[in-house]
């Protein structure tokens, strides 16, 4: 999933880029819906044979997390590829006889599914490969998992698109100042405008934090504005940031330089607390921080008080530190913040774009064709 791959030995913040944040889930939760019992009757129903000569299938995945992510179009178009062994989802497959699961190549994983330890996969002897539907496959893979030549692919591709088109609509608003000339408008009851502090779409600057995939994704999007583009990813080549369209910099440069920073780096040990006060106090007059990775990556104490001091500055923040923020926080008073509750990710319908992926991808592994979404064990490390 990673488009570069990190020296030995790593240094510190040295594996701040080349993966994808994840857009996970509040606890309790399956991407910010309620959890439910209610499961949708597959279109078809799912065979018991080996009739169609289809290789065999398990899910093991919670309910609600198969509810979320396959509609019936998906459940039909995964029962002409593949002989489910039971089409009922589960968390755990030990309510059946381990020999029921044999015969399984593929097993069929999401949100909250329990993690592929070596008791679990002994019931799996014929297991190739496992599809999640969904981002972070951290809690899932295993060593023993990849000592097996287990594949794993997974839909944080698709999870990514709703993410990147979340935040390209933020920048453009952030670059037309449209949240403080609203508050403005309302505070003041009449119109209240200054085009002088307004950076607008037209020749500005965009800064991004991470070229993963939603880094890239939200790059790609900028070429429709007219605005410039940097970069702070340390696995980014100069080749690469050309055909990407960005001029790589470093942290403090982006800051210094950018009318909307955006950050999607995925946490990790080395990008924990990342951001501090001197980013954020060495950003322009007007200009706006958004977070959609993880609220840790900020320090949010010290984002806090340049907030405190800097009407100016405006923070959009889908992610905070805890999530939700603690019912004391500074930040549901702030009037320069605005909050959202993690909703950049697949939410409601969009979550179906990562089944649909899921369907794609069993088509071309029994297609022995290039995966779309493949992890691979030494790219693990990197990923959100």
């Amino acid at each position: 999933m990673n488009e570069f791959s990190a020296p030995a030995p790593v240094p510190p913040q040295r594996l701040l880029a080349s993966s994808s944040e994840s857009t996970g889930n509040p606890q309790g939760q399956i991407n910010g819906l309620p959890a439910t019992n209610a499961l949708p009757r597959p279109a078809a129903k799912l065979n018991d044979n080996r009739k169609t000569g289809n290789p065999r299938g398990a899910f093991l995945l919670p309910r609600e997390s198969f509810s979320a992510v396959y509609s019936s179009e998906e459940k039909e178009a995964l029962n002409k590829l593949v002989t489910f062994v039971d089409p009922e989802p589960k968390v755990s497959p030990w309510s059946r006889p381990p020999g029921d699961f044999s015969e399984v190549e593929a097993l069929f994983t999401g949100w909250d599914s329990p993690r592929l330890d070596p008791s679990l996969l002994a019931l799996f002897p014929s297991l190739r490969i496992v599809f999640h539907a969904g981002g972070s496959v951290k809690f899932l893979a295993t060593d023993r998992m990849w000592e097996r030549g287990i594949r794993l692919t997974s839909a944080a591709r698709a999870n990514a698109v709703p993410v990147a088109e979340y935040t390209i609509a933020h920048i453009i608003l952030s670059l037309k100042q449209v949240f403080q000339n609203t508050k403005a408008a309302r505070d003041a009851r009449r119109f209240v405008r200054n085009d002088a502090t307004m950076p607008t779409c037209y020749g500005s600057v965009v800064g991004i934090i991470s070229a993963g995939l939603i880094g890239r994704m939200v790059a790609e999007r900028l070429r429709t504005l007219d605005v410039r583009v940097l970069c702070h990813d340390p696995f980014l080549s100069a080749n690469d940031a050309q055909a990407l369209g960005v001029e790589a910099c470093s942290l403090d440069e982006l800051f210094a330089r950018s009318d909307v920073v955006t950050c999607h780096t995925p946490l990790l040990p080395e990008t924990t607390h990342l951001v501090r006060e001197r980013h954020f106090a060495s950003m322009k007059p007007g200009a706006t921080f958004i977070n959609t990775a993880r609220g840790a990556i900020v320090h949010e104490p010290e984002m806090i008080a340049v907030l405190k001091r800097r009407s100016d500055f405006f923070a959009i923040l889908d992610v905070t530190d805890p999530e939700p923020p603690l019912v004391n926080s500074p930040l549901f008073d702030l009037p320069n913040v605005m909050l959202t509750p993690h909703i950049s990710g697949s939410v409601g319908p969009e979550c179906r774009r990562m089944g649909r992926m899921m369907v794609d991808e069993v088509r071309r592994f029994f297609a022995n064709e290039p995966l779309h979404g493949e992890i691979l064990r030494e790219n693990l490390p990197k990923l959100a």
